[in-house]
């Protein structure tokens, strides 16, 4: 436990007022008429008439004020209830020569402990002894015969409350001197002696924080209107990661700026608010509700915040500004578990909101704008497993080597031994204990398992598929397939300006990669994965939320290995959409799937890289916004054989970038950005181009196809999906031989098979996304490679299946309305079976004929199923051939 002198107080005080005084007179300002002090010229002093429900016995109130301040006469009252505030209900008091605050518990069955104004009393008065800035404490009354509640008494301050952190209508000086005297005044707080002052039993020594989350979790029970996931997770992993070796000192538990009283005219605390939730305990999480508001939305419900907005112009200091002014003040280092008390701090809050909307729910709610606070309880707890999460990345890469990597002692089973306690521990096995919900901190099986956040991104991507992606496929087929089908489809643009302004854009980026979520949803790869399921069912998805190849892999790169200018000048117009890009790495006259094997030569001369080679499938390399290349050449042939290999930044305009030809996939060309055949030839790049250093080339190939092979899996797992579901569609509605293919016998066992083949690829696709989300690519390196030698083949043979399904007669030739979809029929018409006889050398016959779900019809560009299908065959390809993926199974399976 530390406690602080005398001595170091007065320092303490002493350096907050040189603070304040070392600006000059015109630097500080008065504030306008608009924020100026409530009872200084203002007519809002933040009180309205007493709300319904919230009066109280005012004559009996007289009465005992006269008695005990000892007025000759029973005073006559005005009393307006300050609107802000969601807990103790308060009152302003006022008459000839007085002017007073009430504050009461709220009327009703209260939780146990709860709204414990004796407790605020008491604290406020030894702390105001103390030097802190209070209001004066004027009585404490504990007899409930007087009012319905305990209710305390204390002076009115003349000052000003900003409610709106982002302090509008100030100077920038003036915003900056508000935050620094507000962590100076709590540097003040913190360093009392609480011995001194009497308070040595205001509350427990060591493990506060396990003990609010044991607290604050009973409140959140007593008061839960329904279940909410994100809480649940976090009264599950709170309890397992609390912080050790805590100083203890006094804490305010709610310190707000909107709960502090600034003077009018300087920026100088008069007086801390709200001791509701004061006790003995952990200082940083004081620092960590300080900081909350920098993580919430402006327009969110009862509480402001500061998201959205640039705090540096505004004058204001960022968190990590704050947690660094505390620490100096403090004179000790910033915390490495920051991010730990953030989560924790928003958890509280959520609490809290859940018990303020349960008392609206009842009618015993101090605010008026209580009723929000349900709307938001799911939210704040979403954002603080967003910080746990960041805090579960810190601790992880903070492991030796050997925990991080425990490569010899994993299994490759789906269900892992007990004996292996470091995988179970991290929730390695899709299997969990049988008092384990599978959704908590385990593998979520379906969207039902995922956070709300995360469910509600996810509804709202299925939403726009419905309405804006899938009636286009249309006509993005028919551009495709016209001569302007190498320039970009005006309406694919329109539905990238959509999908941005509904915040369905960079779903890609995880949070391991982009931990403060400044340009992404922030998703897990495992949730990734069931939005990605989804783009993967058309063709154009990908690119219409900006989560198509090459592009994400190529910005992953820019944001793992780039430097800032090359982050300022490439990545983050890739990330507006504003430009398109390519990666070359493959070669034709060599096997490329090994990247050792590469040819093209990357010269360094004296101002410049020089390249030469010849490279081709190089995708998106025709896109008229095509504009920067990563290249991948040979620097040092002579260097170890993957050390030989570096990546330089190849902007496309330059000189000797020639584009021989566009290369077909099954006679699909794939414009607007298509895979060129591209020669470089003599192509000087700046010195600055390279990524991460010479000979690391390979290094960055390894780590730019780590998430992307789940994404190109999850998109096929999607692909396989959309053919299934249009092949039932489409059996449903067929005849052949007299009855509808569905029932068909084979045709049944092939929509089984198909079932039961997408489900079993999922899992494994799934648990593969839990391992790079919680040991890292490296230990998920077998289940990498089993999806990549598994998921490809599946589609290929879902989708052959819902083309053509080889049974039982469905080649009936007889006249039918021909449906092709989108609008199309075609009356009096021969069938496809003609085309069945000609593939199996023979007439249809009853007894050898081919049932069809689409038939030749699903070869055609009528349906997306020939698109889909070539993609699927090419993935087989495309990123590394089914061989080598086996053998690396089995190589490991083998050492294992």
């Amino acid at each position: 436990m530390i406690t602080w002198s005398a001595a170091r107080i007065s320092v303490l005080a002493a350096r907050s007022r040189l603070a304040v005084l070392r600006r000059t007179r015109h630097q500080v300002r008065r504030w306008n008429h608009k924020n100026s002090a409530p009872g200084k010229g203002t007519v809002d002093d933040g009180t309205s008439p007493v709300r319904p429900g919230m009066e109280f016995d005012e004559p009996s109130l007289a009465k005992y004020l006269q008695r005990v301040l000892k007025l000759g006469r029973t005073p006559s009252l005005s009393v307006q209830q300050f609107v802000h505030g969601q807990s103790n209900p308060t009152y302003r008091l006022q008459s000839k020569g007085l002017d007073l605050v009430l504050r009461k518990k709220p009327p009703g069955l209260l939780l146990p402990s709860a709204h414990a104004v004796e407790r605020e009393f008491r604290v406020m008065k030894a702390l105001g002894e103390a030097g802190v800035p209070v209001p004066k404490m004027v009585t404490l009354c504990e007899d409930s015969s007087v009012l319905d509640t305990p209710f305390y008494l204390m002076e009115y301050v003349h000052g000003h409350i900003f409610k709106d952190p982002s302090l509008p209508g100030l100077s920038a000086e003036v915003r900056s001197d508000i935050y620094q005297a507000a962590v100076s005044t709590l540097c003040q707080i913190h360093s009392v002696n609480f011995h001194a002052i009497g308070l040595e039993d205001y509350g427990k020594s060591g493990d506060y924080i396990g003990r609010q989350v044991h607290t604050w979790t009973k409140q959140y029970r007593s008061s839960e209107t329904q279940r909410i996931p994100g809480m649940e997770r976090l009264i599950e992993w709170l309890p397992t990661h609390l912080p050790k070796n805590i100083t203890t000192t006094v804490v305010h538990g709610d310190y707000r700026i909107d709960n502090l009283i600034f003077d009018p005219e300087k920026a100088k605390v008069l007086a801390v608010l709200d001791w509701e939730l004061s006790t003995l305990g952990d200082p940083l999480s004081d620092v960590a509700t300080t900081c909350m508001a920098h993580h919430l939305p402006d327009d969110l419900a009862i509480i402001k915040g500061l998201a959205g907005h640039n705090l540096a112009a505004l004058g204001i200091p960022s968190d990590q500004q704050i947690v660094e002014m505390y620490s100096q003040g403090m004179g000790h280092s910033s915390p490495a578990n920051w991010n730990f008390y953030l989560a924790f701090c928003f958890f509280r809050a959520a609490s809290i909101l859940q018990g303020v909307y349960k008392r609206s729910l009842e009618g015993q709610a101090s605010s008026a704008s209580a009723g929000q606070a349900g709307k938001i309880v799911s939210d704040l707890a979403d954002l603080a497993w967003d910080f746990a999460t960041k805090e579960g990345f810190r601790i992880f890469n903070a492991l030796p080597e050997k925990l991080r990597n425990p490569h010899s002692s994993r299994t490759f089973c789906t269900y892992t031994a007990k004996s292996n306690e470091f995988l179970h521990s991290r929730g390695l096995c899709t299997k969990s204990d049988s008092t384990s919900q599978h959704h908590v901190g385990g593998l979520p099986l379906e969207p039902a398992d995922l956070p709300l956040r995360v469910q509600t991104l996810l509804s709202r991507l299925k939403a726009f598929m419905e309405s804006h992606v899938y009636p286009a496929e249309a006509d993005l087929r028919a551009h495709e397939n016209s001569r302007e089908g190498w320039k970009p489809h005006p309406l694919i643009g329109d539905l990238k300006e959509k999908a941005k302004a509904e915040g369905l854009w960079n779903l890609f980026l995880t949070r391991e990669i982009d931990p403060e979520m400044e340009h992404g949803a922030g998703l897990s790869n495992v949730e990734y994965s069931f939005l990605c399921e989804v783009m993967g069912q058309s063709p154009y998805a990908p690119e219409v939320f900006n989560c198509s190849p090459p592009d994400t892999g190529n910005m992953e790169v820019l944001l793992r290995y780039g430097t800032e200018s090359q982050k300022a000048q490439w990545l983050l117009r890739l990330l507006d959409g504003d430009i398109r890009s390519c990666f070359a790495m493959t070669e034709p006259q060599v096997a490329s799937s090994d990247a050792t094997n590469i040819e093209a030569i990357i010269a360094e001369k004296e101002d410049c890289y020089v390249i030469n080679g010849r490279k081709w499938f190089t995708s998106g390399v025709l896109h008229p916004r095509c504009e920067i290349c990563i290249f991948m050449g040979k620097t040092d042939p002579s260097a170890p054989r993957h050390k030989q290999q570096s990546m330089l930044l190849v902007p496309m305009a330059s000189t000797g970038v020639r584009i021989l030809r566009p290369l077909s996939v099954f006679g699909f060309s794939d414009p607007p950005g298509g895979h060129g055949d591209v020669v470089f030839e003599g192509v000087r790049v700046p010195l600055g181009n390279l990524l991460l250093g010479t000979g690391r080339g390979f290094e960055i190939a390894q780590g730019r196809l780590g998430p992307g092979r789940v994404h190109h899996c999850m998109r096929l797992i999607g692909s396989a999906e959309r053919a299934l579901q249009l092949m039932k569609g489409r059996v449903k509605t067929r005849l052949a031989f007299g009855k509808p293919l569905a029932e068909q016998g084979s045709v049944q066992a092939d929509i089984a098979a198909s079932r039961a083949d997408i489900e079993q690829a999922r899992l494994l696709v799934l648990k593969t996304a839990r391992l790079m989300d919680t040991v890292g690519n490296k230990v998920a390196a077998p289940e990498i490679a089993m999806i990549k030698m598994v998921v490809p083949l599946m589609a290929q043979r879902v989708i052959d299946r819902a083309i053509q399904v080889c049974t039982e007669g469905a080649a009936d030739g007889g006249n039918v309305e021909l449906d092709l979809g989108d609008g199309v029929k075609l009356e009096g018409v021969k069938t496809f079976g003609c085309l069945g006889d000609m593939l199996n050398g023979e007439g249809a016959s009853d007894s050898a004929t081919v049932a069809e779900a689409f038939g030749a019809a699903g070869l055609t560009n009528d349906f997306p199923l020939a698109h889909l299908y070539s993609w699927a065959r090419a993935l087989r390809l495309a990123d590394g051939p089914d061989e080598v993926h086996v053998a690396s199974v089995a190589r490991m399976e083998l050492r294992r």
